[in-house]
């Protein structure tokens, strides 16, 4: 038996511990063919799809990350795997094979597994490029295809690169081999766990660090984030460390010291093993909670972002097409007969509309009592007349606000009230406000702000909205000429999300002079918007995916390199009577406590994350991470059920229970 030979059987025969690390490493490979693919295409590099250019630097910045990722992987797993095959390695050092000959049955066997992982990744990443190439298509809005190409330089990059990096593994990890004596090698799954012991001061360490460090999370905004950011990150990863090592070896005994938990049915078997599991377990069990949380952090980061951005778009534009003409018969901005044959003739359907007669206060200038804020010009007599606040009646907002859902509101006798939106929810209280009304000089008291926007306000003649009281305004209205009051049209669109292309071709038909009095952007800033954040989605998906297959392979991994201990161990209970019912329910119940406990972990981490985003933000949008964070849930049970049922398969294949 040659060693090529020799190294093959023995891939064949761990094959199912080798399993898990395969296919990440498959998977891997792929992401990372795909990403080149991309970058390397002929079109993309020759200019000829000019949209591709937003993504290149981002996907380059993904091969990086791809690369530095697959190092620490395959590193841990080569490691991990070695130290339960130290048996094995006695075996053959016993037979008479040289440190130099096992060093080499190594290398052989993880070039073996490289050369198996490069060729099918390469070829999965070729079968499902069209399709990545057609789904990043759409999200750009491409007008042409991507076509189906298999760059060269993307192959080579991608089977030499990892090539090198499973040989630069293999040598590194055999350089690390230790002058272990044939005897400690062959008795290396037989050396006793010891007593499960913790440090009360470390202990104490754990908690202190998590709850100080949800508390600053909790506490923190965008004026503390470059203070508390960084202590968040130190004391919840000392926390979570200790956590594992620690507090839950507290835990633990804390459970066995009740009675009635831990003599329940099969629960003193589950909780007796689940402490040395945990304890021997502790360091793959960290990094996938600070893995968790990091993946749900960012995804629902962007996903909370992409979110917000279309509220924040409904609350700045609350109409999808909006415009103020100057005269109530005027049609100087835009001819309505000709806006709504084009909108009927594209499909589009207004689901709600608005005719607001006001007047427009020029050369503003608006002081508040209770704050330093002021909006308009300092010397309002030479400011300039092309911005203007547009006056409406109470009446007429309260129309406004109960068709878009707002509350209304009460405007005192002879003062007015400014609808001032801000992320914060305050107000700016009573003040003043003066200016130019029809070409005299206009100046009344300001009772306070409204928090809501019921117009658009990227108009000129309405930069801000001012409400009256509705006797205050006929009084005021009735001496000003038709001609020279404002009305405010406010169309809104169904399916006004993709209504961008029919408001090119109204935003034609607004003469030069009159496209400061027009906002039509809504729908084409959404378009922008989406581009970008389901770009970033759309490659985060793909990295927090593999996050994802890297950190249930993590666990996967490490309870097959128990598995001969396991078997030892279930034949013994089988021989005692114990029925394969109660084997699986202690297997299946410790599989799960390991799988969801670092899955449990790193959701909170996350919540406290979001709420953190929702401070800085000045919103409360951390409701929508449960999106991410279910999603997640379901596919860590699907990795859960499907490692069980292999594992179990696998422990009563040879326990025969």
């Amino acid at each position: 038996m040659t060693f090529r030979s020799l190294a093959l059987s023995n891939v064949k025969g761990n094959w199912r511990a080798y399993g898990a690390f395969f296919l990440s490493s498959v998977f891997s490979v792929m992401i990372f063919y795909i990403y080149a693919a991309f970058i390397y295409h002929p079109d993309v590099v020759s200019g000829h799809i000019l949209q591709a250019d937003k993504v290149r630097s981002g996907m380059t910045f993904c091969l990086y990350l791809i690369i530095i990722f697959s190092f620490m992987f395959i590193l841990y797993s080569n490691s991990a795997f070695l130290k339960t095959r130290k048996q094995e390695f006695g075996l053959f050092s016993l037979f008479g094979m040289t440190k130099k000959q096992l060093r080499k049955l190594v290398v052989y066997e993880n070039m073996v597994i490289a050369i198996l992982a490069i060729g099918m990744g390469i070829l999965l990443g070729v079968l499902f490029s069209k399709l990545f190439f057609m789904a990043l298509g759409a999200l750009l809005d491409m007008q042409e295809s991507i076509a189906f190409a298999v760059p060269l330089k993307a192959v080579w990059l991608t089977a030499g690169g990892f090539f090198a990096l499973f040989l630069a593994i293999s040598l590194w990890t055999v350089v690390r081999m230790g002058r272990s004596e044939i005897i400690d090698m062959l008795k290396a799954a037989r050396k006793p766990k010891g007593r499960l012991v913790y440090s009360r001061w470390l202990v104490t360490l754990a908690a202190a660090c998590l709850l100080s460090g949800y508390a600053m999370a909790y506490m923190m905004d965008s004026n503390s984030f470059v203070v508390l950011s960084l202590p968040i990150l130190v004391t919840v990863v000392v926390g979570t460390y200790f956590l594992f090592t620690q507090l839950s070896v507290l835990l633990i005994g804390w459970i066995q010291n009740r009675k009635g938990i831990y003599y329940g049915r099969t629960n003193m078997l589950i909780f007796a093993q689940l402490g040395y599991k945990i304890r021997d377990n502790a360091r793959i069990l960290f990094v996938v909670s600070i893995l968790s949380a990091v993946i749900l952090t960012a995804m629902g980061t962007v996903y909370i972002m992409q979110i917000q951005s279309r509220e924040q778009m409904l609350e700045s534009s609350p109409y999808s097409l909006a415009y103020v003409e100057k005269g109530l018969h005027s049609q100087e901005v835009i001819d309505q007969k000709q806006l709504r044959e084009i909108l009927k003739s594209d499909g589009y359907s207004i689901s709600r509309e608005t005719k607001t007669v006001g007047l427009a206060l020029e050369q503003y200038h608006l002081t508040f009592e209770n704050s330093s804020r002021e909006i308009g010009w300092e010397n309002w007599e030479e400011s300039s007349p092309d911005l203007s606040l547009f006056i409406i009646s109470a009446t007429d907002y309260n129309k406004l606000a109960k068709q878009q859902g707002e509350p209304s509101i009460q405007v005192e006798s002879g003062k007015l009230t400014l609808l001032y939106s801000n992320n914060f929810g305050t107000t700016l209280g009573p003040g003043r406000a003066v200016g130019v009304l029809n070409g005299k000089r206009f100046e009344m008291p300001v009772a306070d702000s409204a928090n809501v926007k019921v117009a658009n306000n990227w108009i000129d003649s309405n930069f801000y909205t001012m409400v009256m009281d509705d006797l205050s305004f006929v009084d005021l209205i009735s001496g000003i000429p038709e001609e020279e009051q404002r009305v405010f049209y406010g169309i809104e669109l169904k399916n006004w999300e993709k209504a961008a292309p029919t408001v090119a071709k109204l935003s034609e038909l607004v003469p030069e002079a009159m496209r400061g009095e027009k906002d039509f952007t809504r729908p084409e800033r959404f378009v922008d918007m989406k581009a970008e954040t389901s770009l970033i989605l759309f490659i985060g998906l793909f990295i927090s995916l593999l996050f994802f297959i890297a950190a249930g392979s993590m666990i996967y991994f490490k309870l097959f390199t128990e598995l001969q201990e396991d078997q030892s161990q279930y034949k013994g209970l089988a021989r005692i009577g114990m029925t394969r019912k109660e084997i699986r329910r202690i297997v299946v119940s410790q599989i799960a406590i390991v799988f969801y406990v670092p899955c449990a972990v790193g959701i909170v981490h996350a919540l406290f994350a979001m709420k953190s985003l929702d401070n800085m933000m000045g919103s409360s949008n951390w409701l929508y991470s449960f999106v991410v964070i279910g999603a997640y849930i379901v596919m860590q049970t699907l990795y859960f059920l499907l490692a069980s049922g292999s594992y179990m398969r696998s422990l009563t294949r040879v326990t025969a229970v």
